[in-house]
């Protein structure tokens, strides 16, 4: 199938020869019909806005494209307002045969965002694809695109696979999970879990001699070698990915893959090293039969709270010495794990002029429980009563991290029945938490905004009412539902509507270019991969 992209005056963007490309489009072409309709959407009336549009035209009912024009526009100024605002390019803008995805819709898409003011893209990099082919020219190619198109770079250091796409680990640390599976979390079942690797071996010499850690650094270095002419001028933020997804936690969502679950999770505790360590803390502490085993009484991972014991509200196990114990290992561990990680990237990265960050997720169903189990088996020890947050603050703080919490844009009337989903409450305990510890907060929303939803309107709550904390907020992600005319136009009017300055009359562009961007239909896994 073929995608479709026209430009014209394409020396004013990267150009097309710079870099390989498997396609020009997000999505495949499908045309329908011999009419061509356009629906402007018009901006309001300010200097600005009155000299640059965005266009949405449709081709018969099937094929959509989005239209830019624009004059060569002059260097960027830093704008004041509520912080840096960021758009996600998709996770395999480079896929896993280290190729650039669709290089002439990024380098349009690119220019479409620089027009509306947007401050920069989140450049997703894949360890598994960088470290194989030991070649960054693909990575450094869409680097080159963000700088040329007048944007910054906030660089993801993805240390986890994708199944969708399709971004393995690292070839060799596939080898050594194929002789020693234990590498690899597990769950009850005996399932293994191949996003990441258990963090029971970070300092453990299971990749052909060298620790996990070591195997981060060298990653770390070999990306700091390739892009030193990037630092400080364009890449001004480096994001740690610390586990699943490049959140701080464990994979105890459902091994389906599936985002949408409304259960609370299993734990991660059965691989050979978890185990081993369990059992040693527990002799440590006296209860050597505590460290037999994770919980016997705990739900599935599709399970209420109320399938066994563990979880129950009132009389549950995770209020007995042995739930405390367990969950103060279990917790213990992923802290121990973040605070390692974000070690070795303040030591490799910590001299450069570039901010620090990393992921901590929003686990919002249940919270509106006293054992808020989904958050339990992913490694918050955040019960009633307790402050789960603090000791992870404490750890961001510690590293001068800014911590980014997804779900920005969900409110707690969207979410699903029966499952005491309080997003709000949580987002709001979280920041409350960073701001105790001076940690600077950043934003992101769990999917793209839905006609009809209130996302665009909560993202903008969120990020005016927090500005004197909340240092930048990005979008997730682009792709062909990101410019379909469903989408584009929300998106246009959200940015718009987030306190943009004025242009002055010198400022306005000059030498007329048009990029049409062609978006088109696209399966719905595709789709969902934006929202990841």
């Amino acid at each position: 199938m073929e995608a479709g992209l026209m430009a014209k005056q394409a020396a004013a963007v990267a150009k097309p020869n710079a870099f390989p490309a498997r396609s020009l489009g997000f999505g495949s072409s499908v045309r329908g019909g011999s009419g061509t309709s356009r629906i402007g959407f018009e901006a309001p009336a300010s200097v600005a806005w009155r000299k640059r549009s965005i266009q949405v035209a449709r081709q018969g009912a099937i094929r959509s494209e989005v239209v830019v024009e624009e004059k060569a526009s002059p260097p960027r100024k830093d704008k004041a307002g509520p912080g840096r605002l960021y758009v996600g390019l998709p996770l395999d803008v480079v896929s896993d045969g280290n190729v650039v995805n669709h290089g002439k819709a990024i380098a349009a898409g690119l220019r479409a965002l620089a027009l509306l003011g947007v401050d920069g893209v989140e450049l997703p990099i894949s360890w598994g694809v960088a470290m194989d082919s030991g070649d960054w020219s693909s990575y450094l190619a869409v680097a080159a695109m963000a700088r040329d198109a007048g944007l910054r770079l906030r660089v993801s250091l993805h240390l986890h696979c994708h199944r969708r796409p399709r971004l393995p680990l690292p070839k060799s640390v596939d080898s050594a999970a194929a002789t020693d599976p234990d590498i690899l979390f597990t769950d009850r079942a005996g399932r293994r879990r191949a996003d990441c690797l258990s963090f029971a071996v970070d300092d453990l010499p299971v990749l052909d001699g060298r620790t996990p850690m070591e195997a981060y650094e060298e990653f770390f270095r070999s990306f700091r070698l390739a892009f030193a002419d990037f630092f400080g001028s364009v890449i001004t933020d480096i994001t740690i990915g610390l586990g699943p997804n490049g959140e701080l936690r464990y994979p105890s969502f459902p091994p389906t893959g599936s985002n949408r679950f409304t259960g609370v999770g299993e734990f991660q505790c059965y691989d050979k090293y978890m185990l081993a360590d369990l059992k040693r803390h527990a002799e440590e502490t006296g209860s050597p039969l505590w460290g037999l085993s994770g919980p016997h009484d705990a739900p599935g991972y599709n399970q209420s709270p109320d399938f066994g014991n563990f979880f129950k509200d009132h009389g549950g196990s995770w209020e007995t010495p042995y739930g405390q114990f367990f969950l103060s290992w279990y917790t213990g561990k992923l802290l121990s794990h973040g605070d390692g990680l974000l070690s070795v990237a303040s030591e490799v990265f910590g001299d450069l002029p570039v901010a620090l960050s990393a992921k901590v997720p929003l686990l919002h169903c249940w919270h509106d429980t006293r054992s808020r189990p989904s958050q339990l088996t992913a490694g918050f020890y955040n019960t009633d009563g307790r402050d789960g947050y603090e000791d992870v603050a404490k750890i961001f703080a510690k590293h001068s991290c800014t911590m980014i919490i997804p779900g920005m844009d969900l409110t707690d009337g969207e979410q699903p029945q029966g499952v005491r989903s309080c997003p709000q409450s949580l987002l709001s305990q979280v920041m409350g938490t960073c701001k105790r510890h001076g940690v600077k907060v950043a934003g992101e929303n769990s999917s793209l905004v839905r006609v009809g939803t209130a996302g665009f309107t909560k993202i903008k709550e969120n990020v005016l009412a927090e500005k004197s904390t909340l240092d930048s907020f990005t979008y997730h992600r682009m792709g062909a539902e990101f410019f379909s005319p469903d989408h584009w136009p929300l998106f246009t009017e959200f940015i718009r509507s987030m306190a943009q300055p004025e242009m002055e009359k010198d400022d306005i562009p000059s030498n007329l270019e048009r990029l049409s961007l062609s978006i088109n239909s696209v399966p719905g896994n595709d789709r969902e991969l934006q929202s990841a």
